[in-house]
């Protein structure tokens, strides 16, 4: 086996490839390399200097030309990439101050009014003492009225965890994350979490997420009879009339987790950090089928490779235990710059 290496490190080859390149691709090349020249003199005492004209170009080239790894020395590839998420940050914070900050502030005499209804009547919930607010010509959300509600003891009941654990085998967790692209694009990526060995049913991207987008992506999860019992999520607005609507149709409970309360669906939002931390944070999404086929092939390697301290340190698919008689040990690389380990005989 030879060692990993560009174009770039033969002068020869670079040569001969170079007659099959187009004139555009050469002349981003020349481009390219003039500026690294153009830095290497500019800086002073062996210090890079680079400036922000410098990264924007650099990230610029990341976009649109293909080779950009083979011609960049001064700097690695991880800082490139590293340079497009700054950017990515500065943008989105930049266009949400666009738009004036923070809600409107309610009236004390609003709030004292709510705190008294929800008193004076133990069993109003927020949408009755909402109507009620509407017809008195206070315009307020729902979700202002339940946070200056004032809350009644209610009598004990189980768990959340004794019922995640009583209803392993029939309960399922969906939930959506965002991942931002190379044009500064926002791709929502939903997926189904089956409890019972942390399986991932099913998952799908899209740019544009819509309650009757979120329903089709229920029925394709569970075609004829294998829905499960009950469906834990959250409260996003994104479950609307249409997914509820096809839920109830394939009798199917929906419960919901308690408002800004992420470790009610622990597994789930285990499964959405370990797609970040092991392979979405350590590359570009170039746009949907991209981010699709990188899912893929993680879910891949989740599914059959990866062990889970919750199943014994076995995979979701169980993996066979390969005895030493099997051979030695070799490395086999996966996505993301993950890998997985097996034995081969010689």
């Amino acid at each position: 086996m030879f060692p990993a290496c560009s174009p770039s490190s033969f002068p020869q080859v670079a040569s001969i490839l170079s007659w099959f390149q187009t004139r555009a691709s050469l002349q981003v090349e020349i481009l390219a390399l003039r500026h690294q020249v153009t830095v290497l003199k500019r800086s002073q005492r062996g210090r890079l200097r680079l400036n922000s004209a410098d990264r924007l170009l650099w990230v610029w080239l990341c976009r649109f030309w293909a080779n950009w790894r083979w011609a960049l020395l001064i700097v690695k590839p991880e800082t490139v990439i590293a340079w497009h998420r700054k950017g990515f940050r500065i943008y989105w914070t930049w266009k949400s101050h666009q738009a004036a900050p923070g809600r409107p502030t309610v009236p004390r005499e609003v709030r004292d009014l709510i705190r008294k209804m929800s008193l004076v009547n133990p069993l109003w919930g927020a949408p009755r003492i909402h109507g009620e607010l509407l017809k008195l010509g206070i315009e307020l959300s729902q979700a202002t009225v339940a946070k200056y509600m004032q809350r009644h003891p209610r009598p004990p009941s189980q768990t959340w965890r004794t019922f995640l654990d009583s209803h392993l085998k029939q309960l399922v967790s969906t939930d959506f994350f965002v991942v931002p692209a190379l044009s500064f694009r926002i791709l929502f990526v939903f997926v189904v979490l089956a409890h019972h060995r942390r399986r991932v049913i099913h998952f799908n991207v899209t740019a544009h997420p819509t309650s009757e987008w979120t329903a089709q992506q229920i029925a394709e999860a569970f075609p004829w009879d294998t829905a499960p019992r009950y469906l834990l999520h959250d409260r996003d607005s994104i479950y609307g009339d249409s997914f509820r609507q096809k839920v109830r149709g394939m009798a199917i409970r929906e419960v919901l987790t308690a408002p800004r309360s992420p470790w009610q669906s622990p597994y789930v939002e285990r499964l959405i950090g370990s797609i970040r931390w092991e392979c979405l944070d350590h590359l570009i999404v170039f746009n949907e089928s991209s981010l699709r086929r990188t899912l893929k092939s993680y879910f891949d390697y989740y599914h059959g490779a990866r062990t889970h301290l919750s199943l014994e340190k076995d995979a979701p698919e169980t993996r066979p235990v390969q005895p030493p008689e099997l051979g030695s040990v070799v490395e086999l690389p996966e996505v993301g710059g993950l890998h997985r380990y097996e034995r081969r005989a010689a």
